[in-house]
Formats: C-alpha cells, structure tokens, sequence
C-alpha cells in the first residue's frame, strides 16, 4: 500500500492569487521586489518570511517562469487600472481640498509643514 504524501503545497491560490501557503503574502509581492534586485535575505525580512517559505516562492517563479510572468503582468495592469479608475474619481475632490483656504490658527503647523517639504526637496 502506498501512502499519500501529507506535505502542504507551499503555494496556493487563493482569491488574491498565487499565494505562500500560510500568509497573505502573494508571490506578486516577492516579484516586486525581485524586479528591483533585492537579495533573498532582504526580501525574506520585508515580507516576514522564513527560509523555506521565500525559497518555495522563488523555486515555484523560476519553474512556472512564463506562465507566472503573463499572469503577473496582468496583476500589475489591472492594479494601474484600479489605480486610474480612483484618481480619475477622485480628482475633482483632491482639486477642491488643494483650493481650501487653511484652517485658522494652523499658521505655525503649516509653515512647518512647508519647511520640512523644502528640506525633503533639497
């Protein structure tokens, strides 16, 4: 009699995606900071992760390359379309709160804030 093997799949596919088994981390968020060249470690300690659940992530990339490419590139289309969407929605609003008139007795936070914009800016 043979057994079935009781190993977890490391990824999963969950109505975020492809996802580490175990968290909510998808394997998009490990793509975005392997398309900016981050090392392993680094992307192991951003995301919380150990050993075995970044190197599952990065084995599954390499051995499903091109289908987990196409099906990122259309996770990173639909976000900029969601993202449109909301500035195209919001952009009325964001104008009138821009054309608002400070609030009274804010001068002193306000020309801090403006201060510490000039420094960032420099």
């Amino acid at each position: 009699m043979v057994s079935a093997p009781t190993e977890e799949p490391a990824i999963i596919r969950t109505e975020r995606g492809l996802t580490i088994a175990g968290t909510r981390i998808t394997l998009y968020d490990v793509m975005d900071y392997l398309k900016v060249q981050y090392p392993q470690q680094l992307i192991s300690e951003k995301l919380g992760l150990n050993h075995d659940q970044i190197r599952s992530a990065l084995v599954y990339i390499e051995t499903h390359h091109v289908e987990f490419e196409a099906e990122y590139q259309e996770c990173l289309q639909t976000a900029k379309e969601i993202r449109q969407y909301w500035e195209e929605r919001n952009r009325e609003r964001f104008a009138k709160i821009a054309a608002m008139p400070p609030k009274p007795g804010q001068e002193a936070l306000r020309a801090k804030l403006q201060a510490w914009k000039a420094r960032i800016e420099a």
